[in-house]
Protein backbone atom coordinates (compact mmCIF):
# COMPACT_ATOMS: atom_id res chain seq x y z
CA UNK A 1 0.00 0.00 0.00
CA UNK A 2 1.40 3.53 -0.83
CA UNK A 3 1.91 5.99 1.84
CA UNK A 4 -1.14 8.45 2.19
CA UNK A 5 -0.89 11.74 0.25
CA UNK A 6 -0.51 15.51 2.29
CA UNK A 7 -0.24 18.17 -0.34
CA UNK A 8 -0.15 21.61 0.20
CA UNK A 9 -0.35 24.76 -2.99
CA UNK A 10 0.62 28.04 -2.14
CA UNK A 11 1.03 28.81 -6.25
CA UNK A 12 0.00 27.57 -9.89
CA UNK A 13 3.07 25.06 -10.03
CA UNK A 14 1.99 23.08 -6.68
CA UNK A 15 -1.42 23.57 -7.68
CA UNK A 16 -0.89 21.48 -11.14
CA UNK A 17 0.12 18.71 -8.91
CA UNK A 18 -2.49 18.87 -6.40
CA UNK A 19 -4.62 18.53 -10.00
CA UNK A 20 -2.73 15.79 -11.58
CA UNK A 21 -3.80 13.83 -7.89
CA UNK A 22 -7.36 14.38 -8.42
CA UNK A 23 -7.80 13.87 -11.86
CA UNK A 24 -10.90 11.60 -12.52
CA UNK A 25 -11.93 11.71 -8.76
CA UNK A 26 -15.79 11.16 -8.01
CA UNK A 27 -17.46 13.70 -6.24
CA UNK A 28 -20.90 14.09 -4.88
CA UNK A 29 -22.81 17.27 -4.39
CA UNK A 30 -23.47 16.92 -0.87
CA UNK A 31 -19.77 16.69 -0.03
CA UNK A 32 -19.03 20.31 -1.39
CA UNK A 33 -19.00 22.10 1.33
CA UNK A 34 -19.12 26.30 1.93
CA UNK A 35 -17.79 27.92 4.73
CA UNK A 36 -17.78 31.29 3.85
CA UNK A 37 -17.59 32.98 7.61
CA UNK A 38 -14.42 30.86 7.73
CA UNK A 39 -13.47 31.60 4.14
CA UNK A 40 -13.31 28.23 3.60
CA UNK A 41 -14.44 25.21 0.64
CA UNK A 42 -13.93 21.65 1.43
CA UNK A 43 -14.37 19.17 -1.12
CA UNK A 44 -14.77 15.29 -0.22
CA UNK A 45 -13.71 12.82 -2.92
CA UNK A 46 -12.89 9.42 -4.23
CA UNK A 47 -9.75 9.82 -5.95
CA UNK A 48 -7.68 7.38 -7.92
CA UNK A 49 -4.44 6.30 -6.20
CA UNK A 50 -2.39 6.98 -9.30
CA UNK A 51 1.17 6.26 -7.53
CA UNK A 52 -0.57 2.60 -6.94
CA UNK A 53 -1.72 2.49 -10.66
CA UNK A 54 1.79 3.61 -12.48
CA UNK A 55 3.34 0.87 -9.87
CA UNK A 56 1.88 -1.90 -12.02
CA UNK A 57 -0.79 -3.24 -9.58
CA UNK A 58 -3.72 -4.96 -11.40
CA UNK A 59 -6.51 -3.44 -10.16
CA UNK A 60 -6.95 0.00 -9.54
CA UNK A 61 -7.96 1.45 -6.28
CA UNK A 62 -9.74 4.65 -4.98
CA UNK A 63 -8.93 6.88 -1.95
CA UNK A 64 -10.96 9.03 0.34
CA UNK A 65 -9.60 12.42 0.19
CA UNK A 66 -10.40 15.88 1.04
CA UNK A 67 -9.64 18.69 -1.05
CA UNK A 68 -9.23 21.78 1.16
CA UNK A 69 -9.13 25.89 -0.04
CA UNK A 70 -8.61 28.60 2.28
CA UNK A 71 -8.70 32.31 2.47
CA UNK A 72 -11.71 32.18 -0.43
CA UNK A 73 -13.52 35.19 -0.87
CA UNK A 74 -16.39 33.94 -2.95
CA UNK A 75 -17.72 30.67 -3.95
CA UNK A 76 -19.79 30.45 -7.33
CA UNK A 77 -20.43 27.10 -9.16
CA UNK A 78 -21.97 26.39 -12.55
CA UNK A 79 -23.95 23.30 -13.71
CA UNK A 80 -23.54 21.45 -10.05
CA UNK A 81 -27.12 20.74 -8.45
CA UNK A 82 -26.26 21.19 -4.69
CA UNK A 83 -29.99 19.29 -4.27
CA UNK A 84 -28.75 16.15 -6.17
CA UNK A 85 -27.47 14.12 -3.54
CA UNK A 86 -27.29 10.99 -5.33
CA UNK A 87 -24.96 12.73 -8.66
CA UNK A 88 -21.68 11.76 -9.04
CA UNK A 89 -19.75 14.64 -10.26
CA UNK A 90 -15.98 13.94 -12.28
CA UNK A 91 -13.38 15.83 -11.43
CA UNK A 92 -11.01 16.84 -14.47
CA UNK A 93 -8.74 19.00 -13.12
CA UNK A 94 -7.87 22.26 -10.97
CA UNK A 95 -6.71 25.67 -12.82
CA UNK A 96 -5.17 28.89 -11.31
CA UNK A 97 -5.60 32.44 -12.71
CA UNK A 98 -4.10 35.28 -11.18
CA UNK A 99 -5.66 38.24 -10.55
CA UNK A 100 -5.49 40.04 -13.75
CA UNK A 101 -3.09 38.06 -15.34
CA UNK A 102 -0.01 39.37 -13.00
CA UNK A 103 2.00 36.39 -12.45
CA UNK A 104 3.29 38.36 -9.16
CA UNK A 105 -0.07 39.01 -7.81
CA UNK A 106 -0.91 36.40 -4.77
CA UNK A 107 -4.51 36.45 -5.75
CA UNK A 108 -6.60 35.20 -8.31
CA UNK A 109 -9.11 32.26 -9.06
CA UNK A 110 -9.14 28.71 -8.45
CA UNK A 111 -11.14 26.80 -11.04
CA UNK A 112 -12.05 22.97 -10.08
CA UNK A 113 -14.14 21.43 -13.88
CA UNK A 114 -15.83 18.57 -14.08
CA UNK A 115 -16.54 16.50 -17.03
CA UNK A 116 -20.09 17.11 -16.96
CA UNK A 117 -19.67 21.25 -18.05
CA UNK A 118 -20.03 22.00 -14.11
CA UNK A 119 -17.54 23.99 -12.65
CA UNK A 120 -16.91 25.45 -9.18
CA UNK A 121 -14.78 29.04 -9.05
CA UNK A 122 -13.34 30.47 -6.21
CA UNK A 123 -11.98 33.75 -5.83
CA UNK A 124 -9.14 33.98 -2.91
CA UNK A 125 -6.39 36.32 -1.77
CA UNK A 126 -3.84 34.01 -2.14
CA UNK A 127 -3.96 30.25 -2.92
CA UNK A 128 -3.63 27.81 -0.33
CA UNK A 129 -4.99 24.45 -0.80
CA UNK A 130 -4.80 20.90 1.17
CA UNK A 131 -5.14 17.65 -0.25
CA UNK A 132 -5.34 15.07 1.88
CA UNK A 133 -6.09 10.87 2.01
CA UNK A 134 -7.76 9.58 4.34
CA UNK A 135 -7.99 6.22 3.71
CA UNK A 136 -9.20 3.52 1.62
CA UNK A 137 -12.86 3.93 -0.32
CA UNK A 138 -14.04 0.47 0.38
CA UNK A 139 -17.35 1.27 -1.39
CA UNK A 140 -15.65 2.83 -4.43
CA UNK A 141 -13.18 -0.53 -5.04
CA UNK A 142 -16.19 -1.71 -6.50
CA UNK A 143 -16.91 1.09 -8.72
CA UNK A 144 -15.65 0.37 -12.30
CA UNK A 145 -12.62 3.37 -12.77
CA UNK A 146 -13.49 2.85 -16.86
CA UNK A 147 -16.63 4.60 -16.55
Amino acid sequence: MSPQLKMIALDADDLAVISTHVQDARVQPADIIWRQSEKRLVVGMSRLDWEQTLDGQAEPRRLVAALRFDRVLACKSRNIDLAAPGEVLDLVGIEFHPQDGRQEEPGGSALLLFAQGGAIRLDVECLECELTDLGTDELGAAIDVEG
